[in-house]
Order: structure tokens, then C-alpha cells, then sequence
């Protein structure tokens, strides 16, 4: 994966209007991908709708060819932690699905000035066990609780301890690997967002946009992964399931925007 970019992004009143735009074009491409989960379905037709409406309302899709990646969206299935490849699996009756969906929006009229919405949501496809079910449930409250916690002026650090408070007392383990970032004009930059406890230093300030996307895994301490050839699939590595949430949020005054709630 290429490097986290150190620029810190803030947003003005200019460009929160953009990454508005972009992140609730992520939102709305998110939710109609979730509609095509069913089984049979292959995650390669999950791949080109998802490339389809992005194209059609005039964006990009930002994993094309970001680092390499092949696809427009990354689809995780079951024990895949994240950046799943779509390929020509099909879903079966019981999975979980992970779609990440970001999109570059260019709304200036001229070229590198858009910016990023980012956001995944775990899906159940067809029947799913209630153990599956609450390991999803669960891992969406990690990312709310998580951005409960944030306004201008409190530690990132809160951000971790609030998910994994939440994690552990369902008996759930929080990936370490995988980090939130900061997100706008750059894909991917500072500031860090570590989900698990932590003593990084730092504070929130009011214009910034990131993402919080805490991953989880059944069982606390199933938390290892194992990457595939491919240099992107990350799988646990004891082939328990894991789940994942992801919003991106504008930092105010008084606590925080979900940019991509749809």
C-alpha cells in the first residue's frame, strides 16, 4: 500500500460543501451495493455496479489503481479483515460483506482539486447466525462510539479506548493493524486513527475531516492477520470472521459530522 500522506487536512466553508458532496455520493453508491448482496451474486458484479454508479454521477473511484488495486471497491467476505479483491466468488447463504466505497468528486473546474468520501458497511447475505449478526451489530457501535468522542480539542487517544471498552465487554478483539486516516483533497493522510487503546499524542481541531473504521474480529484474541500474494487481502489468520465499519466525519466545535451517514 503507498504511504499515509503527512499533510493534515482542514476543510473551510468552501470545501466542506465538496467533501459533502463527494462523501454523500460514497454513502448513496454504498447502500445500492449492499442491495445487490444476495447469494449466487459474485463479488465481481458487486465490483462493476459499484464502477457504473460511481462513473455515471460523474466521479471516480479512488481504489482504481491506487497502489496498484485492481478493482473500484473492495469487498471482504467473512474472515477477509479488509481490502478484499472482487473476483468471481460467489456469495453464499450465511457470508457477511464488507463493501468499502470511496469516490474522488470533482466539482472545480479545474482538474486535482476534488476530494474523497470514504465509507464501508458490513452486509449479511441471506440467512446469517446470530453469532455473525452480533459480531456485526457490535462492530457498528465500536465506530459510533468511537465518534461520540470526538471534538475539537479532545485526544485521538479517546477514540481507541471508547471502541475497545465496547469491544471487549462483548468479548470481541479489535485489529491493531488497520487505522483510520484523514481524508479530503489526499486519499489518505495523517492524522492516524488507531482503534485500540493507545497513548498516541494529539488532539482533535475543528475542520478536520477523517475517517474512523475499527475492525473486529470474533473472539478477543483472533486479531492476527495473514496478507495474501496479492499484497492487499488481509485475512485472519485462525479463519474467524471479522467485521467492519466505516464513516468519514467533519471535527466542529461541539463534537462531530458524519459526512457519510446516508
Amino acid at each position: 500500500m503507498p504511504e499515509i500522506s503527512s499533510e493534515r487536512q482542514m476543510q473551510d466553508k468552501e470545501t466542506i460543501v465538496h467533501m459533502k458532496a463527494a462523501c454523500a455520493l460514497a454513502a448513496r453508491v454504498l447502500e445500492n451495493a449492499g442491495k445487490l448482496v444476495k447469494p449466487s451474486v459474485t463479488t465481481d458484479e458487486i465490483d462493476k455496479a459499484v464502477h457504473k454508479m460511481i462513473i455515471d454521477a460523474g466521479a471516480y473511484p479512488s481504489p482504481l489503481g491506487y497502489g496498484g488495486f485492481p478493482k473500484s471497491v473492495c469487498t471482504s467476505v467473512n474472515e477477509c479483515m479488509c481490502h478484499g479483491i472482487p473476483d468471481s466468488r460467489e456469495l453464499k447463504d450465511g457470508d457477511i460483506i464488507n463493501i468499502d466505497v470511496t469516490v474522488y468528486l470533482n466539482l472545480y473546474p479545474s482538474p486535482f482539486q476534488g476530494f474523497h468520501g470514504d465509507t464501508s458497511k458490513t452486509f449479511f447475505c441471506g440467512e446469517v447466525d446470530e453469532a455473525a449478526k452480533r459480531l456485526v451489530k457490535v462492530t457498528e457501535e465500536c465506530m459510533l462510539r468511537g465518534i461520540s468522542a470526538c471534538k475539537h480539542g479532545v485526544s485521538f487517544k479517546k477514540i481507541g479506548r471508547r471502541i475497545s471498552e465496547h469491544a471487549e465487554r462483548h468479548g470481541f478483539g479489535v485489529v491493531e493493524q488497520f487505522v483510520g486516516h484523514g481524508v479530503g483533497r489526499v486519499f489518505h493522510s495523517q492524522p492516524i486513527i488507531y482503534h485500540q487503546r493507545n497513548n498516541m499524542p494529539g488532539q482533535m481541531v475543528e475542520g478536520q475531516t477523517f475517517t474512523i473504521e475499527p475492525i473486529l474480529t470474533m473472539g478477543g484474541s483472533s486479531i492476527e492477520c495473514d496478507m495474501w500474494e496479492d499484497g492487499w487481502t488481509a485475512v485472519t489468520t485462525d479463519g474467524s470472521l471479522a467485521a467492519q465499519f466505516e464513516h468519514t466525519i467533519l471535527i466542529t466545535r461541539t463534537g462531530a459530522e458524519i459526512l457519510t451517514k446516508c
